[in-house]
């Protein structure tokens, strides 16, 4: 993180601050690390105190000023040790208003990426591409909400000359939010699913939220769609962003053909772009994977990379832990920990990728949250998707189990358990597996399924 004097941070924030000694000395004090966990604190560090369901922040500032650091604060506290105190109304809100005041001082390019499904992936690959001409900074784990996105921002350096930042949402305005801090000169939206449609309300209104991505962006920015999907499609002429096109139905701006997955390693395909035409070889499994591979071609030819460094880039594409990740085990088991999170789009994505794999397909499937009065009727698809894709053996686990299980039965599966928990699963379910089978393992990201697949790697 580059410096910031104090002074700077209270232009940002509109804080007041409290210190001891010469006030004319500690606004010229700088800081060059923000953070809302109290552990990682130093005397260079700006503390924010964040007010959790179970913990309030503030109660860890005298701790704070013990190592010298300076602290925003909603309460007037007197600092200690040489502290500073930056006293503000709201202290999540003074975290966003530095963030976009740092954001600021950095003219370099910004690909802000949000969807439904497979953001996370898409901006991996996205960030693996751009790092083969510019030093690249992405978002990192899940840091794509109104903390993880500032936090993300104050990783920036001097050395950086692109940025790649996902954003999340739950709700209307967070994304608008989020957009109006990034300003992204390149939008990109995966797909618009079903993902959080108990608080949307509707596909129109999973759309209508991911769109907010663009209202931060400049009119001379470029709008990067998936028109395979169908609620995407009707965005266009109706952006005053240009926008590019990427997708497999159809000859769209970048599309690729002549997909051939490689067993459960790779996929392989051809992806023509408006300035020719390349073989890749994806090292992960998924026809899904190619459309992740088509929007990092489109951002890299954007943003000026030649077709030898966008191959260079997806190929050396590597995913984030627990999304999609191929383990062998030792006890012959081929596990595809994809446990991260799940929806009804990317659970039958998945469902895909194990359909390819030789043996026995084992599915071990949980609660798919957030998804409201439609919840009951997507987990009975997911269970007849399983059907339909050939699945052995599944095992339902968590809320709506007995709805999959239905749901698989109906579709003629007949081997389906259903559990409550994971030790149950455990017990009497994990005991069913044998050497030579391929194990999916997915569910929303409360169920903790990553326990799970220590157990199956400890299988005999």
């Amino acid at each position: 993180m580059k410096e910031l004097t104090i002074n700077e941070i209270i232009i940002a924030t509109g804080a007041q601050m409290i210190a001891t000694g010469d006030m004319a000395a500690a606004l010229e004090r700088t800081v060059s690390h923000v953070t809302q966990d109290s552990r990682e604190v130093g005397a260079n560090s700006l503390f924010v105190p964040l007010k959790g369901t179970v913990r309030d922040g503030h109660t860890f500032i005298p701790q704070c000023f013990e190592k010298g650091a300076v602290c925003f604060s909603e309460k007037v506290l007197a600092p200690q040790n040489g502290g500073i105190l930056l006293l503000v109304p709201d202290a999540r809100q003074a975290l966003l208003d530095l963030a976009k005041y740092y954001r600021n001082l950095f003219p370099i390019p910004f690909v802000g990426i949000t969807g439904s499904v497979g953001k996370t992936t898409t901006k991996d690959m996205i960030a693996s591409v751009l790092s083969q001409k510019y030093d690249t900074l992405w978002t990192l784990g899940n840091y794509n909400n109104d903390i993880g996105v500032p936090l993300t921002l104050f990783r920036l350096e001097e050395h950086h000359q692109a940025a790649v930042i996902e954003m999340g949402m739950n709700h209307f305005g967070e994304i608008a939010l989020l957009s109006g801090i990034v300003r992204p000169d390149m939008g990109v939206i995966s797909n618009v699913g079903v993902a959080h449609i108990e608080n949307l309300g509707s596909r129109e209104g999973i759309l209508r939220a991911k769109c907010e991505l663009f209202s931060g962006m400049q009119k001379d920015g470029v709008a990067i769609l998936n028109g395979d999907n169908d609620m995407l499609q009707t965005m266009a002429g109706k952006l005053s962003q240009r926008t590019v096109w990427f997708g497999l139905e159809g000859k769209r701006d970048f599309y690729a053909d002549e997909i051939e997955q490689m067993g459960l390693e790779k996929t392989a395909c051809v992806i023509h772009t408006p300035k020719g035409s390349i073989s890749v070889e994806i090292p992960v499994p998924g026809r899904h994977m190619v459309l992740n591979a088509l929007s990092a071609a489109a951002v890299g030819q954007e943003m000026g990379l030649s077709l030898e460094e966008i191959k260079a880039g997806i190929e050396g594409f590597q995913p984030t832990k627990n999304r999609m990740n191929v383990m062998c085990g030792g006890n012959g088991i081929t596990i595809l920990n994809d446990v991260y999170n799940a929806n009804p789009v990317s659970m039958k994505a998945s469902l895909d990728i194990l359909a390819n794999a030789e043996g026995r397909k084992v599915a071990i499937l949980g609660f798919m949250g957030e998804l409201g009065e439609f919840a009951q009727a997507f987990h009975q698809e997911v269970g007849a998707y399983a059907a339909e894709k050939g699945v052995d053996l599944l095992f339902c686990i968590g809320g709506y189990n007995e709805a999959m299980a239905e749901g698989a039965k109906k579709g003629g599966l007949e081997q389906v358990y259903c559990f409550e928990g994971q030790e149950a699963l455990w017990e009497t379910g994990l005991p069913l597996l044998q050497r030579g089978d391929t194990v999916l393992v997915k569910a929303s990201r409360s169920v903790g399924l990553e326990k799970t697949v220590e157990k199956i790697q400890g299988v005999n």
